[in-house]
């Protein structure tokens, strides 16, 4: 299962950290300001995700650099289109004349469009940027138990939403057995996988056939979250959105306007609490957070504005 904290508050930029139960990384979503994101968060994270390079979602990329020069691995961001160059370019306004090569690898993966994302990499100390390849599909980054996919949406310019996505895992009930742990749990949930009904199991030293045992086992949904970002509220984004989030368990979505204020959401190519809350109805998601806030509201205007997207969400048209 995921966990996500944000750790921006209100009246910083946005930053959102993601966990997974029983994995060691962690994930960054959006570099904005976070007073409470901490130097273990960033050191421990494994890949960064930023939807678009508008300030508000970017500036805090020196400080993860900051903290991360030295861990003497692979760390993977994603973006959009052109995300590989403007790093660079953050990264090269320093001087790194006393950082060994080996203290970091960025590995940076581009969104070019729905369906092909160019893989560069990037070192110290010269951090010429590489061309690694080109890879087809939507599926920026994966791991053993969990996949992350992305859409782009309009924003006046290309901007990312990210789904992370678990692999639905067999688990077992031993406490419905009068059976205690052991290698054969493993050896049991391969049968289950490879449909190896007829595979001995040895529990205690008795051998059973593994279809004898498989009623111990159940298959355990995997976890989704989304993170949607700044999009203006039109039918084309809200039609990818309810495509690639639907039936997300979570999803963090940004609400940046009031009702009241729709026009200038229109004019700023951003959402408001009405429609956010529309689309995630629509996309049949089961928690929606509203996120991302003009700063042009303060803190009781903010609460009415999640008001508003808390009350849409549970209006049917």
């Amino acid at each position: 299962m995921f966990q996500a904290e944000i750790k921006s508050s209100i009246e910083e930029d946005i930053s959102i950290l993601l966990k997974q139960d029983n994995h060691p990384w962690n994930y960054i979503c959006e570099c904005g300001n976070a007073s409470s994101l901490t130097v273990k968060e960033i050191r421990n994270t494994n890949a960064i995700f930023i939807s678009h390079t508008h300030i508000d979602h970017f500036v805090n990329f020196d400080t993860i650099i900051r903290y991360q020069i030295g861990i003497q691995r692979k760390v993977v961001i994603c973006g959009p289109k052109g995300i590989a160059n403007q790093i660079q370019s953050r990264i090269k306004s320093y001087t790194w004349n006393l950082i060994d090569r080996n203290a970091i690898i960025y590995e940076i993966r581009e969104v070019i469009s729905d369906s092909e994302i160019v893989i560069f990499e990037i070192r110290p100390p010269v951090w010429e940027l590489l061309e690694i390849k080109v890879i087809k599909g939507n599926t920026i980054f994966e791991e053993k138990s969990s996949i992350v996919t992305t859409v782009l949406l309009d924003h006046k310019i290309p901007t990312l939403a990210y789904k992370f996505e678990e692999a639905d895992a067999v688990k077992i009930d031993i406490t419905s057995s009068t059976f205690k742990g052991g290698s054969w749990v493993r050896e049991l949930k391969e049968a289950y996988k490879n449909n190896g009904n007829t595979r001995l199991i040895t529990i205690d030293k008795k051998e059973y056939r593994a279809e004898k045992l498989f009623h111990l086992l159940h298959i355990q949904k995997g976890d989704s979250i989304g993170i949607i970002m700044d999009h203006i509220a039109n039918t084309e984004n809200h039609k990818k959105i309810k495509k690639h989030f639907f039936n997300c368990r979570k999803v963090f979505i940004e609400c940046f306007y009031k009702n009241e204020d729709k026009e200038l959401a229109i004019l700023n190519y951003h959402s408001y609490a009405k429609m956010s809350a529309k689309v995630m109805r629509e996309a049949e998601v089961k928690e929606a957070i509203a996120v991302h806030f003009s700063r042009k509201y303060g803190e009781s205007e903010i609460t009415e504005l999640v008001n508003e997207f808390n009350h849409s969400l549970n209006l049917f048209d």
